[in-house]
């Protein structure tokens, strides 16, 4: 048996630094997130990923994509990691052919029998196995790693102890994956039977409705038509919907469980929200590599920022225990939504930022230029032009190409955001 890796007194190794891996649902959210501090983003391509709603990738748009991370020293990992059925089968290996020829990274894939296409026609790609797969112990480790895999991708209803117990028992050279930020899916590893029954649409082949989010009543057999509510508090509970998890409070323990990827969920989220995540899990990272003081240091400062993205409560999911209804369960819906995204700048001329407008703002707002290195920056909106040159007092039509001029000028891929009123849907 393959096994290794615990320092004296039964402790996983510290080793290099672990990968921070970020989702991108679209060509401009990839360049993001590699700027704001990834070094590995996964993408989807147009078939056999789980978020078939996302934009998700042509040909040319994943080619651009890993091109621009392989010039900036990232790395680009696509998803196949739908349950595939017979009639899904039919076009992998033309797929994979294809994916070969771009040069991406690794391949994250669930299904053996996709595994084993993949193997056949692009054995140079890496493959990563899914959380999926539900790998919840070290001998599917193992067992995945005599196929072939590079990287395992731990299943979210692991504790941290779990996660370095299975790091103990396997080889240097089999990395593991975990997702430390996101949405958490109230099923086993995300394998969901819900949203097929109750909408035709299967969570497994990447089209999920999310039922898991939805509000439910009881009712008991012999008593059809009485719907009763399940109370926990005076607004009620809903059974299934989870927190968001957050670990950005426990990057030592994280470090120390011998995890070699940092994942974070969210392959439909905004630019916006992309990049906060991104720079904030870049810093805690880094801090902590620089020192665990340091790190604690800057606690407050993690917790701010995170805080500043789109989320629905957080939570520590499974890591440190298992978790009780109040950890896991959150009784309110609605977002919560403390910035809005306003655009990305492409490029400044003159003084003039080019950017395509995201939600309405007017000259003489005042905005917030968040910018790669961490730091904000308070600016106010001076003068808005129409990409023919006309004035504007404001920017009301949708993905509408602007150039805007503010009092401070902002740098290519500075993300300009307003503090929102309110709350608003995710």
């Amino acid at each position: 048996m393959e096994e290794g890796n615990r320092e004296s007194g039964g402790q996983p190794r510290r080793t290099a630094k672990p990968e921070l891996l970020v989702p991108a649902g679209s060509l401009e959210v990839l360049k993001v997130a590699l700027v704001y501090g990834a070094d590995a983003v996964y993408i989807g391509g147009e078939h056999y990923g789980l978020r078939a709603k996302a934009k998700n990738f042509s040909t040319e748009e994943m080619a651009e994509g890993i091109r621009f991370a392989h010039a900036h020293g990232k790395k680009v990992y696509v998803t196949a990691n739908i349950t595939a059925h017979d009639a899904d089968l039919c076009g992998v290996e033309a797929y994979f052919r294809e994916l070969s020829a771009l040069c991406p990274d690794a391949l994250i894939i669930s299904d053996p029998g996709v595994f084993e296409i993949a193997r056949e026609v692009a054995p140079e790609i890496e493959i990563h196995i899914s959380t999926q797969a539900n790998n919840v112990n070290y001998r599917t480790c193992l067992f995945w790693k005599k196929q072939g895999a590079k990287r395992v991708v731990t299943a979210r209803e692991l504790s941290l102890a779990e996660i370095a117990d299975v790091r103990a028992h396997i080889p240097d050279d089999l990395e593991l994956e975990t997702f430390v930020h996101g949405a958490m899916c109230i099923s086993y590893s995300g394998r969901c039977l819900l949203s097929n029954y109750f909408t035709g649409r299967d969570a497994n082949l990447g089209a999920c409705t999310h039922p898991c989010r939805w509000k439910y009543y009881l009712m008991e057999e012999t008593r059809p038509g009485q719907y009763l509510p399940v109370f926990e508090n005076d607004r009620g509970t809903y059974i299934f919907n989870s927190k968001d998890l957050c670990m950005i409070g426990h990057i030592p323990e994280l470090v120390r469980a011998g995890i070699n990827s940092f994942k974070v969920e969210g392959r439909m989220k905004t630019a916006l929200y992309v990049a906060a995540v991104t720079r904030t899990y870049r810093r805690a990272i880094d801090d902590y590599f620089v020192s665990e003081d340091c790190y604690r240091e800057n606690l407050t400062y993690y917790r701010e920022e995170i805080g500043k993205c789109t989320y629905r409560q957080y939570t520590t999911g499974f890591f440190l225990g298992k978790p009780g209804e109040d950890a896991q369960i959150y009784d309110n819906s609605v977002y919560v939504k403390d910035y809005t995204y306003l655009g990305i700048v492409y490029g400044v001329e003159d003084g003039w930022c080019r950017m395509q407008q995201r939600n309405k703002f007017c000259v003489g707002d005042t905005a917030e230029v968040m910018k790669p290195s961490g730091e904000n920056v308070a600016v106010t909106v001076i003068a808005i032009r129409d990409a023919q040159g006309n004035s504007m007092e404001s920017c009301p039509h949708p993905r509408q190409d602007i150039f805007v001029q503010f009092d401070q000028e902002p740098a290519e891929f500075d993300l300009i955001r307003q503090r929102a009123e309110g709350e608003g849907e995710g």
